[in-house]
């Protein structure tokens, strides 16, 4: 059967081919990519499970990726010769049980997205992106290069797939903004990388000028295509829980493409048969960068650009969103909520959740940070299954780690209450002895 997929704005409902460089409709809206869903539906639910779990993980190009494997679905206009895949998706959805119980919630689990290629889960919005340009290139456009504005894991992700595609990638950077692990992955892949003297609004600001000037081709989250692999989120945890729906879901929120994308997805399940009930969504903000959480206080009747301040969670350092529209339709459909944290919040949540095993990026924190406050306010049951979609690996951010643990967030008022240095001792049995009984004698008085 023949499965087919087209942009249309939000807004006018006016249509184009997914070939076609179109970003925001002239009447001001985004567009989303629009699946044939009358021709999915023909295929039973059932059918679709069993399909997906066939392929899942598996060695068949291009069907193994946990992105792919749901082609029709995702982008069935991409040639299977075409898709630009690192074999994404995959990535495991972690039983935190002793973090549940400290927390007071039946069941919490992490789905660690960072678990991926480039260590965030930008690489499954990613491979659609790049794979669609391959595609396009392959049919005859003019496509130079691929161009992104990024708080640091889009251009990550982005140099990888154009490096493994040979398609050049330009990435605009804020200087000085994110931290030298995620710097240094779009340097190492190829990419011509810009550190721009500003901040990643003013960085988006610029990149949308540049495709407009010249013709690269925009890898942001306004493009919607990124849209569809990100979605993909959603199933694959289905996948791992046997396709019973969670109770919950919660994820950190900057540009709010995810937020989009996690909607979507479990709102197309449902219309195909593989899902009979949809969870509920919360979505993490950082309290020097919230603005859907302030629209969210006003029951979404507005919404109004801020001014991010600087925050540890800097991937999600954002106060002018391109998503907030599909996002704000989203969360409606879905019974949304929308926390916030603040900086010693997400600090020390991040700090907690490692010593039950985990080692969590900064906008996890954020998460997991909103999680204990949804909690403790009663709108999440105590009974509740939970899942905290982790966005990123801890170990791009080993500066914030490292402050954490020596006491030099200062700056971000935070004062660590779970903090663990190491302890320096010469060479000598009795210097060891004495710092090991007095550790075990702290811990376990």
């Amino acid at each position: 059967m023949e499965y087919q997929a087209w942009f249309e704005c939000i807004r006018c409902g006016s249509r184009h081919d997914l070939d076609q460089v179109v970003y925001e409709c002239e009447c001001g809206g985004l567009f989303e990519v629009v699946h044939d869903m009358e021709a999915l539906g023909r295929r039973p639910g059932t059918e679709w499970r069993r399909l997906f779990d066939q392929r899942y993980m598996g060695t068949v190009w291009p069907y193994g990726s946990g992105v792919w494997g749901k082609k029709e679905m995702v982008c069935p206009a991409v040639d299977d010769d075409n898709v630009v895949s690192i074999y994404e998706g995959g990535s495991n959805l972690f039983w935190a049980d002793r973090l549940g119980d400290e927390m007071g919630v039946g069941e919490l689990w992490i789905k660690q997205c960072g678990h991926s290629h480039t260590g965030s889960f930008k690489d499954l919005g990613m491979t659609v992106l790049v794979s669609m340009v391959k595609q396009m290139r392959a049919d005859g456009q003019a496509i130079p290069a691929i161009a992104c504005a990024s708080t640091g894991d889009t251009s990550a992700s982005l140099a990888a797939y154009g490096a493994a595609a040979g398609i050049p990638v330009i990435v605009l950077l804020p200087k000085d903004k994110i931290s030298v692990s995620q710097l240094i992955q779009p340097i190492a892949n190829g990419a011509l990388t810009l550190s721009i003297r500003t901040d990643f609004d003013g960085c988006m600001r610029l990149v949308r000028g540049l495709v407009k000037s010249e013709n690269v081709y925009l890898a942001n989250s306004m493009n919607s295509l990124r849209i569809e692999g990100q979605k993909t989120v959603g199933i694959e945890l289905l996948q791992q829980f046997d396709w019973v729906v969670p109770d919950w879901i919660v994820i950190p929120g900057g540009n709010l493409g995810n937020v989009s994308a996690l909607g979507k997805g479990f709102l197309e399940m449902r219309q195909m048969g593989l899902v009979d009930r949809l969870p509920r969504l919360a979505v993490a903000q950082a309290r020097n960068a919230d603005p859907l959480y302030r629209s969210y206080r006003t029951g979404f009747e507005s919404f109004e650009p801020v001014e991010a301040s600087d925050t540890l969670a800097s991937a999600i350092r954002i106060g002018d969103p391109v998503s907030w529209e599909r996002a704000i339709r989203v969360m409606r459909r879905l019974d949304g909520v929308v926390e916030e944290a603040t900086e010693a919040e997400l600090a020390d949540a991040c700090a907690r959740a490692d010593r039950s095993g985990l080692f969590t990026c900064p906008h996890t924190g954020v998460a997991l940070a909103a999680l204990e406050k949804l909690i403790a306010h009663g709108t999440i049951r105590p009974d509740s299954r939970v899942v905290v979609i982790s966005t990123a690996l801890g170990l791009k951010f080993p500066e914030f780690k490292v402050g954490y643990h020596e006491d030099r967030l200062g700056e971000f008022e935070v004062t660590p209450s779970h903090a663990n240095r190491p302890v320096e001792v010469d060479a000598d049995l009795e210097q060891v002895r004495r710092a090991v009984l007095e550790t075990v004698d702290s811990v376990y008085a």
